[in-house]
C-alpha cells in the first residue's frame, strides 16, 4: 500500500473504535444497572430508540470528521464490502478496511472496561440471539439490507448525498427500536467482534457476519436492477465526496483530490 493508502486505513481503524466505545457507551448508560436514563425514561422500547439514535450519532460526527474525511467512515465490513461490490474499491481497500475495523472494534471495546461493573453487567455490549437463531438471522439481514439500501441511495443521489451522515441517527433509532430484541441490531460484523473478543463469548457469532453480508448482497442486487442503473456511486465515502487523497476510493489508482 502507498502511504495515503494506509493513512486511510489507520483512520478507518480509529473511527471504527470511536464509533464502538461510543456507541456501547450510551447502550451501558441508558440500559445498565442504576442507569439514570432507566429512572425517566422507564419503558425499554423508548430507550431503545433513542440509544438507536444516540449510536448513530456517533456514527455520523465521526462521517463528519476528519477521520471520514480521509477514510470515508464506512465503520462496518457490510458498508466496505457495499463499496467494493458497486466497483469502488480494489481488493487491497477491501481487504485494508475490513481488518482496520476488526482492529479498532477490538480496541474500542477493550476501552468499556472504563465503565466497570455498569459494563460488565451488559457483557460489554455483547450481541446474542434474543429468540432463536432463524429470527434473528432474518432480523440482522434485513436491518443491513435496509442500512446498505439506504447508503448506496443517498450517496448515489445528488439531491440526497450530502444528507447521507444526517439520515444515519434517525435510521438507527427505527432499526434499534424495533430489531434489537432479535438480534441486539447489530448490522456490522466489527461492532459484534470487539466485544465478543473481550467478553470470550462468541454465542452464533457466525450468525453476525453471514447475516450482514447477506443482507449487503441483497441491497447490492436490488441496485443492480436496471431501473436504478442511473443511481451511480462515484465514490467509497458517506460524506466529503469530493476528497480522496488515495484514489483508491474512486476504484482507480492515481488520486482524485480536489
Amino acid at each position: 500500500m502507498k502511504p495515503e493508502e494506509w493513512k486511510a486505513v489507520i483512520a478507518e481503524g480509529i473511527g471504527t473504535a470511536l464509533l464502538i466505545f461510543g456507541g456501547i457507551s450510551f447502550i451501558i448508560i441508558d440500559f445498565g444497572p442504576g442507569s439514570i436514563v432507566a429512572s425517566y425514561v422507564p419503558d425499554a422500547m423508548v430507550r431503545r430508540f433513542v440509544t438507536g439514535f444516540l449510536f448513530g450519532s456517533v456514527g455520523c460526527l465521526i462521517t463528519l470528521s476528519p477521520l471520514g474525511r480521509i477514510s470515508g467512515a464506512h465503520l462496518n465490513p457490510a458498508v466496505t464490502i457495499a463499496f467494493f461490490g458497486r466497483g469502488l474499491l480494489p481488493w487491497r481497500a477491501l481487504f485494508g478496511y475490513i481488518i482496520a475495523q476488526l482492529a479498532g472494534a477490538t480496541l474500542g471495546a477493550e476501552a468499556l472496561a472504563v465503565w466497570g461493573s455498569m459494563g460488565d453487567s451488559l457483557r460489554e455490549g455483547i450481541t446474542v440471539p434474543g429468540h432463536n437463531v432463524g429470527t434473528a438471522f432474518a432480523g440482522e439481514a434485513f436491518v443491513t439490507f435496509c442500512l446498505i439500501c439506504v447508503i448506496l441511495l443517498f450517496t448515489s443521489h445528488d439531491r440526497l448525498k450530502a444528507y447521507t451522515p444526517f439520515m444515519i441517527p434517525p435510521l438507527f433509532s427505527v432499526l434499534v427500536g424495533l430489531e434489537a430484541p432479535l438480534s441486539g441490531c447489530s448490522a456490522n460484523p466489527a461492532r459484534s467482534f470487539g466485544p465478543a473478543v473481550w467478553s470470550g463469548i462468541w454465542t452464533d457469532h457466525w450468525l453476525y457476519w453471514l447475516a450482514p453480508v447477506t443482507g449487503t448482497f441483497g441491497a447490492l442486487l436490488v441496485f443492480a436492477l436496471p431501473v436504478l442503473q442511473w443511481l451511480r456511486t462515484d465514490i467509497a465515502k458517506l460524506y466529503h465526496f469530493r476528497h480522496d487523497e488515495t484514489g483508491f476510493l474512486r476504484g482507480q489508482e492515481q488520486p482524485a483530490s480536489i
